[in-house]
């Protein structure tokens, strides 16, 4: 018996609110990702603006933390990517799921098209997250949390030094 159009529509439906819930939580995970680029992004623009305020070329303490946040700031870029690719690969499954249905390709054809997509998509997501992972790491290995760490102007230095003898 053949479906009806309303019947292969709602069929076809079915078949994409998996993958549409899923662009849902995509979405969620790159406004995170976003959210923390944007953090490195400011805080590595405080770090040269104080360089360039202070007319000196930035101390190693600085420059170090630049790299740092360069480097993390690749891993988040190339994350985003990966995770921006994955929803652009789960919405060719919805568009194959609803091509197949009304262009009637053959079975096998979407099936192994549709396979082929999701697989694509779950291999750019889980390497976007383990490179999400990466920069959290980096960034909690180069996290720097304390007094010792805030530089001190030249008159504050004997004080200070006094202070941690005690």
């Amino acid at each position: 018996m053949q479906e009806t159009g309303v019947t292969q529509v709602a069929h076809v439906i079915q078949l994409s609110v998996a993958p549409v819930f899923l662009l849902s939580g995509i979405g969620a995970i790159l406004a995170v990702m976003i959210n923390r680029l944007s953090r490195i992004v400011d805080r590595a623009r405080v770090l040269e603006t104080d360089v360039v305020r202070s007319g000196t070329a930035a101390g190693t303490a600085v420059a170090d933390e630049l790299h740092t946040l360069a480097r993390r700031a690749k891993l988040i870029s190339v994350s985003i990517t990966l995770c921006t690719a994955t929803a652009l690969f789960i919405c060719a499954v919805i568009a194959v799921l609803f091509l197949g249905a009304f262009l009637n390709f053959d079975t096998t054809t979407v099936s192994t098209s549709v396979a082929l997509l999701f697989i694509t998509a779950m291999i750019a997501f889980f390497s976007g997250l383990l490179l999400f992972l990466g920069e959290i790491f980096l960034a909690a290995a180069t996290l720097r949390i304390g007094l010792q760490h805030i530089p001190i102007s030249d008159a504050e230095a004997p004080s200070r030094a006094l202070e941690s003898k005690k």
